[in-house]
């Protein structure tokens, strides 16, 4: 896939765990942990905007994109 998301980068800059994240952001474990590891097919824009709020970081240090 041509997106990457960096949500592990993010989260070892920040010192915080996924599960922190999870609870702060009302997201699954399940859900955050397909997101992270790149499975995911899409995001809700209210969701990357929690996720980015709790890790104050901009969309763009969470998803990349690579030419392959």
């Amino acid at each position: 896939m041509a997106i990457i998301v960096n949500l592990d980068v993010m989260l070892a800059i920040r010192k915080m765990s996924l599960t922190e994240l999870s609870e702060r952001v009302g997201i699954t474990m399940a859900n955050l942990s397909v997101l992270k590891s790149g499975k995911a097919k899409a995001i809700r824009f209210s969701t990357l905007e929690a996720i980015c709020r709790e890790l104050d970081c901009k969309p763009g240090d969470i998803l990349d994109y690579k030419n392959e």
